[in-house]
């Protein structure tokens, strides 16, 4: 008879002990499993609410300013040493230690021009960039292409009378209202969109940037140190950091992840004890079988080898089990955690591996000292009990 079929006879003959077995290491994996996936799905939930939100690191130019009251009145304030951010230097902000961080970066050019003999304020942007970083924006026609082709604010185009495929002229060209964005909230709504270069001869800021808007999209960046480090690239600009109400959802999420992995430390901690309890008690009441297996020739390492695959075999059925049941309350708990109601459950293949194998090495060790208690046993002495 060989070792594995003696293991997985003594496992039928005891199905009920085997199952509490299975059923202790199973909880404690279906609770890693579910805790983790849970952190990991939220947190990619809020890195998915910080792209919506756009920019957190805002670079303007350094100037300084001298504000003016006078009896409690303002009267303004006068700015002197002003200094410019050159286009060519943003090229510096992707050189930074944490560039990788950086999503997307956004340079903007600025300033009043009169249209239809309206004033408005005309912004130079690179579309591309403006568009990823500002998915909030619902645009009613098409986001322009070319130099000659405008993003309108909801204010801004009813001020100008303009519709999408309208034509307006600024400065004796004419461009192309491409688009008109719905009602933002914001700033946003008062303002003509166009292309950087196009704005930038407009208005006559050849190769000058107005202020630049930076993403660093992803949980727990670094942001306070990727301010400084843009900081020390661009001397001549002012580099701050926009908070957002993630950073307080990112620290509790922070919080729950510690909290979860020291309730899944102590779950799994039981599991093991359950693990040694079960099998130390199942080899107390094999002691007359292990004597005649000793003395008809088995040697110690048959005896442990016996064990140990029993707690294998019991083990690896608790990973599958442990790893669909955490899968399956995780996939129930996520729409009450997550902050949004388009959260997706995150299918990971290392966390499947990963709590397969934490349950046969729990099983293992835990199965470890039976096994040599066993393997130590008296062959006369089991005999007696015959």
């Amino acid at each position: 008879m060989k070792l594995h079929t003696i293991s997985i006879n003594n496992l039928k003959r005891r199905k009920a002990k085997m199952a509490f077995l299975t059923i202790g290491l199973m909880v404690g994996i279906a609770t890693i499993v579910t805790l983790v996936t849970l952190t990991r799905s939220m947190s990619s939930d809020i890195e998915r609410q910080m792209d919506e939100f756009g920019a957190n690191i805002l670079v303007t130019p350094r100037s300084n300013g001298l504000s003016m009251n006078y009896g409690g009145i303002s009267l303004g304030g006068v700015a002197f040493d002003q200094r410019e951010i050159r286009e060519e230097d943003l090229v510096k902000i992707k050189t930074i230690t944490n560039h990788k961080n950086i999503s997307a970066i956004s340079p903007k050019v600025l300033g009043g021009i009169q249209i239809n003999s309206h004033d408005v304020l005309l912004v130079g942007v690179n579309f591309e960039s403006e568009m990823k970083m500002k998915q909030w924006w619902k645009v009613f026609g098409t986001e322009p292409k070319g130099e000659h082709e405008l993003l309108l604010g909801s204010d801004a185009s009813r001020v100008l009378n303009v519709s999408p495929g309208d034509s307006l002229d600024i400065k004796g060209e004419a461009f192309r209202v491409a688009g008109v964005l719905d009602q933002t909230g914001s700033q946003d709504d008062a303002l003509v969109f166009a292309s950087l270069p196009k704005a930038q001869r407009l208005l006559g800021k050849e190769g000058k940037i107005s202020m630049v808007e930076v993403a660093a999209l992803c949980s727990g960046c670094p942001i306070g140190d990727m301010v400084t480090q843009i900081a020390e690239k661009l001397p001549d600009a002012k580099v701050s950091a926009i908070q957002q109400v993630v950073e307080g959802r990112l620290k509790a999420l922070d919080q729950f992840k510690r909290f979860s992995y020291a309730m899944a430390a102590v779950v799994v901690f039981i599991g093991s004890l359950i693990v040694f309890v079960t099998m130390m008690g199942s080899v107390n009441e094999r002691t007359t079988e292990i004597g005649v297996f000793r003395a008809i020739g088995f040697r110690k390492s048959h005896i442990m080898r016996i064990i140990l695959l029993e707690a294998a075999l019991v083990s690896l059925l608790a990973g599958f089990l442990g790893y669909a049941v955490g899968m399956g309350g995780a996939k129930l708990a996520l729409p009450f955690m997550a902050e949004s109601k388009n959260a997706h459950l995150i299918w990971d293949s290392s966390v499947a591996f990963g709590s397969i194998g934490l349950a046969l090495t729990l099983g293992l060790l835990a199965s470890l000292y039976p096994a040599l208690h066993a393997s130590k046993m008296d062959p006369t002495e089991a005999l007696r009990a015959l």
